[in-house]
């Protein structure tokens, strides 16, 4: 891996019970092998129990995020995925792309006006719908979820 390593997930490292990071290549072809690996880890391990809808929407809409947006579906440039749980604190996953990044405040919002009816620009507000929380760091190129 040529990219820098993830940052540690914010989990005590005893108390795992999985921890998966995985580099995809910005191809859309990627995101579902990459959505399969990491649920079926979630349901075998039980991380995430009866909300594995909202973490597999919220995983899908990131990633493809990450390669449309911030990769730019170049498919030399790499994202960077990490899946951790543990009891306590549910899962995290943290995504990261190589793009310039973007600002989250100037994403309109899809539930006013015109934005109605767009047939794009719904992925971040599902994201936020979805995951316990929510933030963006680097710059708008990474962004932590989590649910509880």
């Amino acid at each position: 891996m040529t990219a820098e390593r993830l940052p540690h997930c914010e989990f005590f490292t005893d108390k795992l019970i999985m921890r998966l990071e995985l580099n995809l290549s910005a191809d859309v072809e990627e995101i579902s092998p990459a959505i399969g690996r990491v649920m079926k880890l979630v349901g075998e391990l039980k991380c995430g129990e009866g909300k594995e809808f909202e973490i597999e929407t919220a995983l899908r809409e990131a990633i493809a995020n990450a390669i449309i947006h911030g990769a730019r579906l170049d498919r030399e440039k790499k994202i960077q995925l990490c899946v951790a749980c543990d009891e306590s604190r549910g899962i995290l996953i943290i995504v990261r792309d190589p793009g310039p990044g973007f600002s989250p405040d100037s994403i309109p919002s899809p539930v006013i006006g015109r934005n109605i009816y767009s047939t794009h620009g719904r992925g971040i507000f599902l994201i936020n719908q979805l995951m316990d929380e929510v933030r963006f760091e680097r710059g708008g190129t990474q962004i932590y979820m989590r649910k509880r």
